[in-house]
């Protein structure tokens, strides 16, 4: 390991992203616009817009367990709320 290496930030596993968005992100009011669904039906991934200071963002996220056993919330058309670092609007997660 170099000197600079220990001063690097540690690129986060998506569950700790996802964990610390939960925590300290802001919210917004996002519409699924797709899903992906396994060979069981199970949506597995959502596909979501929001937009954040007139600026639209469009992003994914493979849903948790949890999140999939409510796969009513996640239709398309469906109103979700996002949270997203207010730094880099476009790092985001449904919540």
């Amino acid at each position: 390991m170099g000197f600079l290496d220990r001063f690097r930030r540690k690129k986060d596993d998506e569950s700790s992203r996802i964990a610390r968005l939960l925590l300290g992100g802001r919210i917004v009011d996002g519409r699924v616009v797709d899903v992906e669904e396994d060979a069981e039906g199970i949506v597995t991934r959502v596909f979501y817009s929001y937009n954040v200071s007139g600026v639209d963002y469009e992003s994914s996220q493979l849903l948790n367990p949890e999140q999939q056993r409510l796969k009513n919330r996640y239709i398309p058309g469906v109103r979700v709320t996002i949270r997203y670092d207010p730094r880099q609007p476009p790092n985001s997660a449904v919540v």
